[in-house]
């Protein structure tokens, strides 16, 4: 599973806060809000460390995703729980590239339609 997946549904499980560490060196600890697939997060009721300064409280922080070195999580999180709430559900075949006509067995036709009617591509129409 992935780890965007569970981060997703962390905020639901749970208001402890979490320790989020960033590739240049701040601390920020805060409760999670929301989570975006890119990991970019949300977060409330903040406190800011950076090396060398003073720390700074702050109501709501967002933090981009690839900028995230570690995010570490409180001691006594049931991990087991979060896990079990985010687990998906495969609803089977889709509308995408790799699916099939069930009928046919022929993979399906992009949704563009045809251009020219004559067949290839080609630099213009032969008289």
């Amino acid at each position: 599973m992935k780890l965007v997946r569970f981060l997703m549904s962390l905020p639901g499980a749970t208001n402890q806060p979490v320790t989020v560490e960033l590739k240049n060196g701040t601390s920020v600890n805060g409760q999670i809000l929301s989570s975006t697939p890119l990991m970019n997060l949300s977060l409330k009721n903040v406190k800011l460390i950076q090396p060398h300064q003073d720390p700074q409280l702050l109501q709501f922080i967002n933090i981009r995703g690839n900028q995230i070195r570690q995010i570490l999580l409180p001691d006594d999180l049931n991990i087991d729980s979060v896990l079990a709430k985010s687990v998906t559900k495969i609803k089977g075949n889709g509308a995408g590239p790799g699916s099939q006509d069930l009928l046919s067995g022929a993979p399906k036709r992009g949704g563009r339609p045809m251009r020219g009617g004559r067949g290839g591509r080609g630099r213009g129409r032969a008289f």
